[in-house]
């Protein structure tokens, strides 16, 4: 169904059960689907956030300067990029880690059309660090990043199923969307993602599909073209 995807992971989904830093189980099997995916001639980049190990905006930067918190924030994505390059290449795949705050010792700058030859030669790409910028989310990364790579679909891998109404982990009747419109998004005030991304999507008419991650072999069956979650669209 798709050739080219942007895989948005949370930084939460690598920490497991116990919320905090990285879980080697879970890393091994979200890797571990990535690689199914990859088997089947799919090109795979990957954004990854930090909040298991810093939210900048929230408690733990409650105190501190924005651009300061925002920063860590960026360093964190690394450390979660290069685990995730770890447990793919134990798979036999060839990753790269691209990075929009240079540290040469470690990851390679990000480049547009270096990353783009990458997928090409079948690699998968990790990009960390977000947009390089502060006050800027994952989110808005990793739509930023589907659009300059020319991805036919974004994935946000959540903890819920799919868009609701309402938060369905509050409310018990919430009603689930299976599409939704990026306008609609904005109008009803629906958390899913940054306003900042969702504008970018909708200008740009970049599809995003947003799904549980905890159920297994859910990304293959996205791929593949199966009602997964939420299609949301322009």
């Amino acid at each position: 169904m798709y050739k080219r995807i942007v895989l948005k992971l949370s930084g939460e989904a690598l920490a497991g059960p116990r919320g905090f830093g990285i879980d080697a189980d879970k890393v091994a099997e979200i890797t571990g689907e990535v690689a199914g995916v990859h088997a089947l001639g799919v090109e795979v980049a990957i954004v990854v956030g930090g909040g298991n190990f810093f939210r900048g905006v929230e408690e733990q930067a409650r105190e501190m300067d924005r651009v300061s918190a925002d920063n860590m924030g960026m360093l964190s994505t690394v450390i979660n990029a290069i685990a995730l390059q770890d447990a793919l290449e134990k798979h036999g795949i060839q990753c790269r880690v691209m990075t929009a705050v240079l540290m040469n010792q470690i990851a390679e700058p990000y480049i547009r059309r270096r990353a783009t030859r990458h997928l090409e030669k079948g690699r998968v790409v990790v990009f960390a660090a977000g947009t390089g910028n502060p006050f800027f989310s994952t989110d808005t990364a990793a739509s930023l990043r589907a659009m300059e790579i020319k991805a036919d679909v974004l994935l946000k891998a959540t903890k819920v199923d799919g868009v609701y109404n309402a938060d369905p982990v509050l409310v018990k009747d919430a009603v689930k969307y299976e599409e939704i419109t990026y306008m609609d998004i904005v109008k009803q005030g629906l958390k899913v993602m940054d306003l900042t991304a969702v504008t970018l999507c909708k200008d740009n008419n970049m599809p995003m599909i947003i799904f549980n991650m905890n159920q297994p072999g859910n990304i293959r069956r996205v791929v593949l073209g199966e009602k997964v979650g939420s299609l949301v669209t322009a």
